[in-house]
């Protein structure tokens, strides 16, 4: 099947929002960087001790298999950002080039691209959230289950790599 990278990387997307929900939830403290997915599994960048990291990993695909599709949503998910920041700079863009061609000054351009830009902030986020749940993350995880966790230390950083299977 042709598209079934892609398929793989939205599921591990999936067990990772829904990885770093559980592992919050746990530990409200806990200072994580980030995570991201390719067709092997997914990384979980920051201070986690590895077998928190993996009981955490597999509470949340147990919880994505019995349906819990919510859990694949995260609302810091980078998704959220480039589709905020890509319309915020666009309509930023659209403003001050229509005010440009009316000849306006950078003061009489400026609260009109703010407005936009502002207006645009508002509809980022609900558009990264429907982009996650349509594009980006898939939680149909049932044909999946997890391998082996494995972690390097960078200097201060700790990455931690996930590895999903398929079930044969």
């Amino acid at each position: 099947m042709p598209n079934q990278p892609v398929r793989r990387v939205r599921q591990h997307h999936a067990i990772e929002h829904a990885t770093i929900t559980v592992l919050m939830r746990r530990n409200a403290h806990l200072q994580l960087v980030g995570g991201r997915s390719d067709h092997r599994g997914f990384y979980i960048f920051g201070p986690v001790d590895s077998e928190a990291l993996m009981e955490a990993a597999q509470e949340a695909l147990a919880r994505l298999q019995r349906g819990e599709s919510g859990l694949a949503i995260h609302p810091n998910c980078g998704t959220n950002l480039v589709t905020t920041g890509t319309l915020a700079g666009v309509a930023g863009l659209l403003t001050t080039t229509i005010s440009r061609r009316r000849q306006a000054s950078l003061w009489d351009q400026l609260p009109f691209a703010i407005l936009a830009a502002t207006l645009a902030l508002l509809v980022g986020r609900p558009l990264g959230f429907r982009l996650q749940r349509h594009v980006t993350t898939l939680a149909d995880v049932r044909n999946l289950r997890l391998g082996q966790v494995s972690r390097r230390q960078l200097g201060r950083w700790v990455q931690h790599f996930v590895r999903v299977e398929e079930l044969r």
